[in-house]
């Protein structure tokens, strides 16, 4: 049976401005609840009367629910009109917040948060794709950084305000800004939004989705539970080989059929490939460094939480201040540049962070951690434009959904891998560095990141052909 396909309407310079601040207005407010309630948490686990091992469900569910729906993401973005999801996307969100307002314990507060977690995982998926599609190809590299300072700044300052708002009114006050905010957000959209992405009739393909939702879910679960469990346990081991499998089962299934539910043979394309990998690698890193910054402060340093955040605070700031800069740097010069650059930086970050020893100002620290994250700031969005560019428009959905599902579980992985090699060093060293074995134990671990760095580089330098933008899709 042949597909009805349904073709995008053209957009003036005027909507694709007002399409963009919805966009990222949205962003800005899904992005905060993704963090905010790690200040919230004692308040909440009080309020709820649950322990902190329960609440903590509240935050790693969300970030389960988000690895499960990406990979759907995909198929809906090519099968319903960008309008109609995009509202839907929203609504699915605002429902989200009400319960949490309104919930009388934690079964009905974790359900609202996967409620979020869902429409956050399309309204984040559709920002993407849209922006890639509604802006010519010289201007997306500009538009993607301007983009990607909201997903920056966003978490960063989640946390603080979350704070200022628990000690004023409550952790339930929280939501009910976001619920304002994304209201409004609504009703713009309501306004100014139009079909502006092609979409065609299709077949939901169930198998595959259900085996999406172990694998994803199953290798993102259990690479979470390794700092709780043994690795040998029940709820590690027989979780990653489970999601390891379905993940294969996936893979092959979708090479195989006519219509796939996510096109992985996009993976063959040579410049998208390699933005996979390079988003997986700077994932992979970034999310170590970003809970071994913190272990670093407050473990060995003895800081308080306010002070470890003060630390971290510069660098994320940072990040989201170069973000729009390196997407006007990579319309101009394209990603090698920027490849070259960010990987450099990130490799003499994490070497200076080798040689910090328990004597050493942490301040010293606290700036080679904005040096790593200017090297995030000059990856992360041009590494997604450059991919997507690369493959045809239509697959930019698939794209994008395998991109941000890929480099979610690469992050997950590295937070475990790098947390445990500290764990180890630090336990096996005892007697050699006595009382310094656990900031030894921190060193080891940034250096393997700077092993891991240096692979990024290599494919900067060599896997990158061109230092210009290869725009096939205009």
């Amino acid at each position: 049976m042949k597909e009805r396909i349904r073709e995008k309407t053209a957009v003036s310079g005027r909507k694709r401005k007002l399409i963009f601040i919805n966009l990222v207005i949205v962003c800005i407010a899904s992005s905060m609840l993704a963090t905010a309630l790690t200040t919230a948490l004692p308040a909440v686990t009080e309020d709820l009367e649950i322990s902190v091992t329960t609440g903590q469900w509240l935050t790693s569910g969300y970030s389960l629910a988000m690895a499960v729906i990406m990979p759907l993401t995909a198929f809906l973005i090519t099968r319903f009109p960008t309008r109609r999801l995009y509202l839907s996307g929203i609504t699915v969100f605002i429902a989200g917040l009400v319960f949490c307002i309104a919930a009388p314990g934690f079964p009905t507060v974790m359900a609202a948060r996967i409620l979020q977690a869902v429409g956050s995982g399309i309204l984040s998926s559709m920002a993407q794709v849209i922006i890639l599609s509604i802006y010519p190809a010289e201007e997306r590299g500009t538009a993607m950084g301007w983009y990607g300072l909201s997903i920056g700044a966003a978490p960063v300052i989640a946390p603080t305000v979350a704070g200022f708002i628990v000690d004023l009114f409550s952790w339930r006050m929280i939501f009910a800004i976001a619920a304002v905010i994304m209201t409004a957000a609504l009703i713009t959209a309501w306004c100014v939004f139009d079909d502006v992405l092609e979409t065609s009739e299709k077949k939901f393909d169930v198998p595959s989705f259900l085996i999406s939702i172990l694998a994803f879910g199953g290798i993102t679960l259990g690479v979470g539970n390794i700092g709780n469990y043994s690795f040998f346990s029940p709820q590690v081991l027989p979780v990653l080989l489970t999601g390891a499998v379905a993940a294969a089962v996936f893979s092959f299934r979708q090479l195989h059929i006519g219509q796939p539910f996510l096109e992985l043979r996009i993976l063959k394309n040579r410049n998208y490939f390699l933005s996979v990998a390079g988003s997986m690698l700077l994932y992979f890193v970034m999310m170590g460094s970003s809970v071994l910054m913190p272990l670093y402060a407050q473990s060995v340093m003895g800081y308080s939480a306010t002070v470890s955040g003060l630390i971290v605070l510069p660098g994320s700031a940072m990040m989201a201040f170069i973000s729009p800069f390196a997407g006007r740097m990579y319309d101009r010069l394209g990603i090698k540049i920027l490849f070259a650059a960010g990987s450099v930086s990130m490799l003499l970050s994490c070497l200076g962070m080798f040689f910090i020893r328990t004597e050493t100002p942490v301040v010293v620290a606290a700036l080679w951690n904005v040096l790593r994250s200017v090297s995030v700031g000059f990856l992360m969005m041009p590494l997604v434009t450059w991919g997507t560019e690369s493959i045809p428009g239509d697959l930019t959905a698939h794209g994008t959904a395998l991109l941000t599902s890929l480099r979610t579980v690469a992050g997950a992985v590295g937070t475990a891998v790098f947390v445990t090699v500290m764990s180890v060093v630090s336990e096996k060293s005892v007697r050699s560095y006595g009382a310094e074995a656990s900031m030894h134990g921190i060193n080891v671990a940034f250096l393997c990141m700077g092993g891991v760095t240096v692979i990024l580089l290599l494919i900067g330098i060599f896997g990158v052909r061109s230092g210009k933008k290869e725009r096939k899709r205009q």
